[in-house]
């Protein structure tokens, strides 16, 4: 798997994404990432630290400079918990929990942010406002309810299936109630 072309698909993969998504500064974009799926193999047989790096770069370069936050999904063997900056851990009230990335055991995209991040810890849980999933990770379980799958035109980093998920707050109230506002519904509530 050349690297430049994992760059290349998750370049394009992500500028469909922020096309579409209106992530807002400090919000959490969650990545899920399987380095195996990428190159062409089952999740965890041949992860890939270079592939990893490849991958955060890539990411960073469109996370930071929206002054988006990162949190990063390990794999099952470290029970998907979440890499993120102890600095947004801890302004989000996010229970740290201990455990380090290896390579088997939180997987080559894990790793590599381990060592890309400042001061790195791992989570539990978190309630991200959006991500992708390379691979078949399943990174549902971090995006906030209403999740909102993001149709992509590009769809793949190598071997691997992308999917996007956005979110947006719940609709609530009966048929009276309104969820979006104009100058004739303002006049309602002034």
């Amino acid at each position: 798997m050349e690297i430049e072309t994992v760059k290349k698909d998750l370049e394009a993969v992500l500028t469909d994404y922020f096309s579409t998504v209106d992530l807002k500064k400090g919000a959490i974009f969650v990545l899920g990432s399987s380095t195996s799926e990428v190159r062409g193999e089952w999740k965890g047989t041949e992860s890939s630290l270079d592939v990893g790096k490849a991958i955060i770069e890539t990411v960073q370069s469109f996370l930071k400079p929206r002054e988006i936050n990162l949190a990063v999904q390990g794999c099952e063997h470290i029970n998907r918990a979440l890499l993120i900056e102890r600095s947004v851990a801890e302004k989000k009230e996010l229970e740290i929990v201990s455990v380090k990335p290896a390579i088997h055991a939180g997987g080559g995209t894990q790793v590599a942010a381990y060592q890309e991040m400042t001061d790195p810890v791992e989570v539990e849980h978190i309630v991200a406002d959006g991500g992708i999933d390379i691979g078949g990770t399943d990174i549902g379980m971090h995006v906030k309810y209403v999740q909102i799958p993001v149709r992509l035109a590009h769809r793949d980093v190598g071997s691997a299936r992308v999917v996007g998920l956005s979110s947006r707050p719940k609709l609530i109230g009966g048929e009276r109630a309104r969820y979006t506002f104009t100058e004739d519904n303002l006049k309602d509530i002034r």
